[in-house]
């Protein structure tokens, strides 16, 4: 699969965000990437981002299985991409909220042309 133009912004943007949490006792929580591809957009390719106290590839599978799932990832997600966050996780659940937010922008920011979640 070819990579989409802005993919490598999108890491370099990803891995300049940093944790104060990670590895913290009680930190259960990750933030998580999906890659998504809906072909009826002009520019198919983009990002969802999330979090959540579960493992990133169960929530995965609950998306796309419809349990509590975004429609963009039910419809259209293709895979995570743990690359992207392995730096920032475990996190205490106050983090992941904020970065998840962080992540969103700082993707839009780095030319992603569709970012879904990151609420």
């Amino acid at each position: 699969m070819l990579q989409p133009d802005w993919m490598s912004k999108a890491v370099r943007a990803a891995r300049s965000l940093r944790a104060t949490t990670v590895g913290a006792k009680r930190a259960g929580h990750s933030v998580y990437v999906v890659l998504l591809h809906n072909p009826a957009r002009a520019d198919p390719w983009g990002l969802y981002v999330g979090q959540t106290s579960r493992d990133p590839d169960l929530r995965f599978d609950q998306h796309k299985a419809g349990y509590k799932a975004s429609g963009a990832v039910k419809r259209y997600g293709v895979r995570l991409l743990p690359g992207m966050v392995e730096h920032l996780n475990p996190l205490r659940g106050w983090e992941a909220l904020e970065l998840e937010g962080g992540l969103a922008e700082e993707f839009r920011s780095a030319g992603v042309p569709w970012v879904a979640g990151g609420h």
